[in-house]
């Protein structure tokens, strides 16, 4: 089973995207924000990450380079699922190493969809 990392500051958010991952079948991990995801990560095998743009703390911005910078994550697609989607924003999300982007609101065959698609 494939595991997936969705690292949001809301928990309306993680609950809906657990429930549609859950549902395909995926193992979810949930982290409420950057650091969290970071501590999360620690020894996981992880397959695939989510993580909001806008978030206490760290952005994840911040939180993607961190993952890159890391020799056991660098590889793992990491898609961000933000209510961003200028186009400024998007270079920047690409820049420190996103795979996708996810506009909020989303319906859950556009995440199945990203999530089959760049899922390693």
């Amino acid at each position: 089973m494939k595991t997936i990392l969705t690292v949001d500051d809301s928990p309306t958010i993680r609950q809906m995207t657990r429930l549609v991952l859950q549902g395909a079948g995926y193992k979810i991990l949930e982290a409420v924000d950057a650091l969290d995801g970071l501590t999360k990560l620690d020894g996981q095998d992880i397959h695939l990450i989510l993580t909001d743009v806008n978030m206490p703390k760290m952005d994840g911005f911040e939180f993607t380079r961190r993952i890159r910078a890391n020799p056991n994550y660098k590889f793992v697609p990491v898609v961000m699922l933000t209510t961003e989607s200028e186009s400024d924003k998007r270079q920047l999300g690409k820049s420190a190493g996103a795979t996708a982007w996810i506009v909020k609101p989303f319906d859950q065959d556009q995440l199945l969809g990203v999530v089959k698609k760049v899922i390693r």
